[in-house]
This record gives structure tokens, C-alpha cells and sequence, in this order.
């Protein structure tokens, strides 16, 4: 698959994403009729059911308005944010309103930011702010026509007010189902105008999302939940080493096991059929395989890191040069040093990779899969299989998490079950799935990166050099996004880095872009996890060295920065930084803008009885443009520093000797644990800029509060993480 067929990359497009001006035009309403497709398992009617009056809007007879929504939901609350959005210009009641996934097309539902349908960066309120409003504007003014037309009065003299329409003169008042059927059929002749921000009434408040009764009564239908008559489980043993390949297999006990149907090699490995994933597991852990380790990766990440170490030592691919870094260094009065060591990290969502096969009688295909890129999923499926992408029709599932894992480049996990489903050779639905297990030893980690910082103080404790080393492995090097490389580096490795807000004269940031045979993709914030912790914690040393307060210096060095200063200042302020911390204790603070938005967060921590943090209570200060939902943003902001607080504790995937994954799942792979969440307290800035995203923004400070709190405890700088180490056999 070419860049071509992609048509735009990820982060070609959210590089320029702050200054974009959204071309809008609402899909044609033949294009937008077409029928949403039934989830197995799920109520009947819905969206179905209802009059469409464009591409994004389904009106019921009931009153009930439903939208469709382009955006995974996988936890971040797309359905109840995009909702919002239309509502808003709808002039809907809360209640009324539903969210259903839209199919996948692209034409309709691209991401503006991507140019193909898909969810990621923290794009989706920002990309679809106009879009859904104007969608919410044009049905509004549909159903305003319609009902001046059958009430034979000026459309003028019609309102719209929490879901119903009326007309003050006559007393004639009715709800939206009446009207939708006619409204469909009206072409307008002039775009109507959006709200003025002063008159909202939805947006900006803390609604409930439309989603949390279905996940809580166990209505909601994930892929995991799909149960067709006659279904096949199918998994797939996969290499111990990445890179390597079958040379041979028994598969005489794997197809003794009672339930087992069949055993197929495919490109991946060998996959297993079964009535049930039980059987499935044992048959494939009864298969004998032989493994062909010639082009495998067999080094352990020790060896990697080493190899790392030494590339850090000189300047790579320089991409940030400001000043005179070499005179600054000079003449400096002291300078200072520091290596930072990141391991691999694993998504390690809830629920692990899962996709439903059911072949239509026509010879098309319904997929069934939590598709965070459903154009890239449509087209490798279709190329798999030797389909038209046409003949392929995703039906996008409620997703248990993901963190970047069902974004891959090249969607090398719907190829894998496409290859299963066509090696099968059978008419019966099947699901392919991966297991826990799979899912953490599986590749598509975080890279490992390696940091070496130099920085340098003058006479007067003014900081006048920096100088950063980055090394690691590109993510979409190698990928169809790999045109965003038009530089000659992956911007995603320097994120964060390149673009030092603080006011140093003397700047320079170098990339050293490694070859490692593991798989790697985005993982939560990006390269923002770990450059937003190198940035903030080697700054705060080099303002203990030169004696000055952390937050004052920042302050001082933000200069112009006003985001990056407002949220410090609120964060600072919520915690009372500088006033009394209970004994024992010690706060420490990070800022840092990722994806358009802009967070700031003080932790309070003590040492924990594993010798490592112990963190009480974060104060966290967000500014991403409109709040359309601030509760919404709260809750990410919460969940982003529960995830990045416990990769920075805990979170690390390691190759052992020969290249083996040493975990294996979440007794190895430790998540932060319910009694090691802190208290966090979120402050939304009230802002009239354009919206943001907020689903990764909160991941990258907390690392570095953390360890600029634990250093003020008197304990050794953070060099490595996570902070918590298991033993390893690496060598």
C-alpha cells in the first residue's frame, strides 16, 4: 500500500493542524442514505430506522436524534463530544440525543486532519468542531423548512428549543420525527450560519455520555461479545523472536484436541481452528514448531540499549540549531550532563485485537473490528483477500481501549486475519483473536530511546546552552505514512524536543535514527512520552544547580508562551506551590504542549514501601481551546495520568537473552493498581480558541513532576525507567 492510496499521512496533516481552515461540505444526502449496518448481537432499529438528512443525522419518529459518528469510541467519548457538537446547532434536548458508528467510508467520513477515516493524535473534536455543527445546523434548518411549509407560515417566525419546533403565533408546536421525512427532501439554498459561541447551550457543560448505560448494563456490543451460529475461533502461534519464520511444524496432537477443526500455515505463523477459543488455546499450544531464525531479532534489549549508549555520544541528524551551541559551552561558568534510558512499552488495552469474518452470500465481506483506522483496515483487507475495497464493509465495534495499538501503519493485525479467514478455505463465520499473551508479546511497542543532554549556566545561573542527543527507533520508517519523513527524519522521535518552548539562546536537538527488527508504532502521547520527561526533568536540574525556583524560572523563561504560562500558573496555584507539604512529602511540576493542547501538573509525592514513588495527589491544569464537554476533559486528563504515571513506575517490556519478550501479561506487565491512583484535581482554562485534543495531553507531564518531586526528596535523579525494575536474564 502506497502513500497514494492513503492519499495523506497522519501527521503530515497535524503538523499544520493549529493553523488549518476546515474546507466543509456536507456528503450528498444520496450518499449519506445509505442504511447503517446491524451489529450482531445488538438492539434492533436505530439509526436504521430513521430519516437521514445528511450524511451524520438520523432522525426517528420517536423524536430521537442519532448521530453518526466517524471516531472509534474506545474510552475517550467521541459519540457523546461529536453529539454535543451537532446538538448544539440542532437545538436538541439532551435526551433525545443517541450515537451509533458510521460505516466505513471515507468519501463521507475522513478525518480532515488524516484525509482518510480513522481516529487518533487527539483529532477528533478538533477536526469535526465545524464539520458537526454545520451538520447540526443544516438538519436545524431542514426541519424548519419543512414545518413552514406544512404550517404555511415564514420559516422566520419558526424556533427550535430543546428538541421542539414551534410557532409562537398560531400556538403550533411539534417534535423533529414529524417533519423528518419532508425535511429530507428540501435542498436549501443558502449554508446556514453556526451559533454565536455566547448563545450556546450545550456545549460547555458537563453532559452525561450517551455510551456509560450500554457499558454498564452490558447492552454495549464489543468485538469480543460476537456470537454467530456456527462460528470459528481462530489464533494464530506466533514466533518467540520477531522476524522469524516457519520452517516446518507437527500439527498430529494439535488437531487431536477435541474441538480443534483445522490448522493452516499463514505468512504470520500457524493458525489454529476451533469450535471455541479454549480449544483453539490448547490446539495451538499442542502445535511442535519449528522456527527459522535466520532474519529474527536476537538481541536483548540490554544490547540494544548499549549499542544506543554509544550512538549518544556524538550529535546524529540535527533538527533543531539556534545560536551557537559550541560558544555557549565555551564560556560557560557550569555545565551539566545527563543520560536518559526509555524501554519498550506495550499498549496493553483491556481488550486485545479481535476481528469477525462473516462472508456474504453475494461474496462480499462484513468485518466486524474496533477499527481506529477503518480506511487502512478496508483497503489491507481487500488486498488480502483480492477484493475491491468496496466488497469489504467494516463494521466498527465499541473498542475496550487501545492507546495507539489499533492504529497500526499497514494494519498488519487486519492482514494477519484476513490471511487466517482465507486459509480457513470455509463458509462459516470466524473470529480471530488475539490473546492477552499475544497482545504483550506481540510487538507494535513504544520504541526504546536513549537521551544524552548537556546543558550549560553562565555567570549569572542563566541557562545559555542546551544540547540533546535523541537515539531510537522510527515508527514509520519502513510504513506507508513513512512520506511525513520528507525531511529526512521522523518527526514523531523529536516531538516535544525540537520545539523547547523556554528561552535558551544556544540550541541543539539531533536525532540518530536506529534499525531494530522489532516492531514499533505510537503509544499514548507519541514522542511526547518521552521527550515531555527528558525536557522538564533536565530543566528542573539545571535550575536546582543554578539555585532558582522551578516554577518562577519557567514563568520567566516561558517569556510569551501565554498557554504554557496559564496552565502553569493554575496548576501552581491549586497545589499552593511554595506553601507548607505534609512531612515526609516533596511536590515537584512539569508543562508541556502536545497536540495543540497545553498541560501543566504538580505532583505530591513520598517513598513508597517499594522503594519507589508514592504519589498522593496531582493538580493538573489543561488548556485545549472550547471545553466542549469539561467533564469529558477532567476524565482524560484523569485516565492520561493514571496511564503515563504507571508506565513511568512499572511499565517495561524487555527482550531477554536470544531476543525473547520476558512478559507475558499483567502480572509482569504491571498497570497502575487502584490504591496507587493518586487524588487528581483538573482545572479546564476557559478558552475561545479552537478546540483541541485531550485524550493524550495528559499523559506526558506527570512522568516528570513525578521525578522532579522524588529528586527534592532528596533521592538520585531519574535516569532510567520505569522506576520500578524487574530482574531480567537479559544479556
Amino acid at each position: 500500500m502506497t502513500m497514494q492510496d492513503l492519499r495523506t499521512s497522519r501527521r503530515a496533516f497535524l503538523a499544520g493542524a493549529a493553523g488549518l481552515v476546515i474546507g466543509f461540505q456536507l456528503p450528498p444526502l444520496g450518499r449519506a442514505a445509505a442504511a447503517v449496518p446491524a451489529v450482531p448481537g445488538a438492539p434492533a432499529g436505530g439509526a436504521a430506522a430513521a430519516t437521514p438528512l445528511n450524511a451524520f443525522v438520523r432522525i426517528a419518529p420517536d423524536d430521537s436524534v442519532t448521530i453518526l459518528c466517524k471516531h472509534l469510541e474506545m474510552g475517550q467519548a467521541p459519540y457523546t463530544g461529536l453529539a454535543t457538537l451537532l446538538a448544539e446547532e440542532l437545538d436538541a434536548d439532551w435526551s433525545q440525543m443517541r450515537a451509533e458508528a458510521a460505516p466505513a467510508d471515507d468519501d463521507l467520513y475522513a478525518n480532515l486532519y488524516f484525509g482518510i477515516q480513522g481516529t487518533g493524535g487527539s483529532t477528533a473534536i478538533a477536526q469535526s468542531y465545524e464539520q458537526l455543527r454545520r451538520a447540526g445546523a443544516t438538519a436545524r434548518a431542514l426541519l424548519v423548512a419543512a414545518a413552514a411549509e406544512a404550517w404555511g407560515v415564514p420559516a422566520e417566525e419558526i424556533t427550535v428549543e430543546q428538541g421542539r419546533i414551534r410557532h409562537a403565533a398560531s400556538g403550533r408546536e411539534s417534535g423533529f420525527g414529524a417533519f423528518a421525512e419532508a425535511a429530507a427532501g428540501i435542498t436549501l439554498e443558502s449554508e446556514p450560519a453556526l451559533k454565536d459561541p455566547a448563545d450556546f447551550t450545550l456545549i460547555g457543560q458537563d453532559l452525561p455520555r450517551l455510551d456509560t448505560p450500554a457499558k454498564t448494563n452490558g447492552k454495549a456490543v464489543f468485538t469480543l461479545d460476537i456470537a454467530l451460529p456456527g462460528m470459528v475461533t481462530a489464533l494464530v502461534a506466533h514466533p518467540e523472536h520477531f522476524g522469524a519464520r516457519v520452517a516446518a511444524y507437527d500439527d498430529s496432537a494439535a488437531r487431536a484436541v477435541p474441538g480443534v477443526i483445522a490448522v493452516r500455515q499463514i505468512s504470520q505463523g500457524v493458525a489454529v481452528y476451533a469450535e471455541n477459543s479454549w480449544a483453539a488455546m490448547q490446539g495451538r499450544d499442542a502445535l511442535q514448531i519449528e522456527w527459522d531464525l535466520s532474519d529474527a531479532e536476537t538481541r536483548s534489549s540490554e544490547e540494544i540499549i548499549a549499542g544506543y549508549r554509544e550512538t549518544a555520544a556524538a550529535p546524529g541528524f540535527v533538527v533543531t540549531d539556534e545560536g551557537d551551541v559550541e560558544q555557549a559551552f565555551a564560556e560557560a561558568a557550569t555545565t551539566h550532563e545527563a543520560e536518559f534510558v526509555f524501554p519498550f512499552l506495550a499498549h496493553a488495552p483491556m481488550e486485545p485485537l479481535d476481528a469477525v469474518f462473516v462472508k456474504a452470500e453475494d461474496d462480499t465481506l462484513d468485518v466486524y473490528l474496533g477499527s481506529q483506522l477503518q480506511t487502512v483496515d478496508q483497503q489491507v483487507i481487500a488486498a488480502t483477500l483480492g477484493l475491491e475495497p468496496g466488497a469489504v464493509r467494516i463494521h466498527t465495534q465499541l473498542a475496550g481501549g487501545s492507546f495507539g495499538r489499533r492504529a497500526q501503519a499497514g494494519s498488519p493485525y487486519a492482514a494477519e486475519a484476513a490471511e487466517a479467514f482465507a486459509a480457513f478455505g470455509d463458509e462459516r463465520p470466524m473470529k480471530h483473536l488475539w490473546t492477552r499473551e499475544d497482545d504483550i508479546r506481540g510487538g507494535y511497542y513504544r520504541p526504546i530511546y536513549v537521551h544524552h543532554l548537556k546543558g550549560a549556566l553562565d555567570t549569572e545561573g542563566r541557562i545559555s546552552g542546551w544540547e540533546q542527543v535523541i537515539v531510537g527507533q522510527s515508527i514509520i520508517s519502513g510504513t506507508p505514512f513513512e512520506a511525513m519523513m520528507a525531511g529526512g527524519f521522523d518527526p514523531t522521535s523529536v516531538e516535544g524536543a525540537s520545539d523547547l518552548p523556554y528561552a535558551i539562546a544556544a540550541k541543539r536537538v539531533s536525532l540518530h535514527t536506529m534499525q531494530v527488527g522489532v516492531p514499533v508504532l505510537w503509544w499514548r502521547s507519541v514522542g511526547h512520552t518521552h521527550t515531555g520527561f527528558t525536557t522538564e526533568t533536565f530543566l528542573d536540574e539545571l535550575l536546582e544547580l543554578a539555585g532558582q525556583d522551578p516554577l518562577e524560572s519557567r514563568l520567566a523563561l516561558l517569556g510569551d508562551h501565554a498557554r504554557h504560562r496559564g496552565v502553569l500558573e493554575r496548576a501552581a496555584e491549586m497545589a499552593d506551590w511554595g506553601g507548607p507539604v505534609p512531612e515526609g512529602r516533596a511536590r515537584g511540576l512539569a508543562v508541556h504542549k502536545s497536540f495543540n493542547s497545553y498541560v501543566a501538573e504538580v505532583a505530591e509525592v513520598s517513598e513508597g514501601p517499594e522503594g519507589i514513588p508514592k504519589v498522593h495527589r496531582v493538580w493538573c491544569a489543561v488548556d485545549c481551546g472550547v471545553a466542549v464537554n469539561p467533564n469529558h476533559i477532567r476524565a482524560q486528563m484523569e485516565g492520561g495520568i493514571g496511564f503515563g504515571l504507571g508506565s513511568v513506575l512499572f511499565g517495561e517490556i524487555t527482550l531477554g537473552r536470544g531476543g525473547r519478550v520476558e512478559q507475558s501479561n499483567f502480572h509482569d506487565y504491571r498497570s497502575l493498581r487502584i490504591d496507587e491512583m493518586p487524588e487528581v484535581e483538573v482545572a479546564v482554562i476557559a478558552s475561545s480558541e479552537p478546540p483541541t485534543g485531550v485524550g493524550e495531553p495528559g499523559v506526558p507531564p506527570i512522568g516528570p513532576a513525578v521525578a522532579n518531586a522524588w529528586r527534592r526528596l532528596g533521592q538520585e535523579p531519574v535516569r532510567r525507567l520505569p522506576f520500578l525494575r524487574a530482574p531480567s536474564v537479559s544479556g
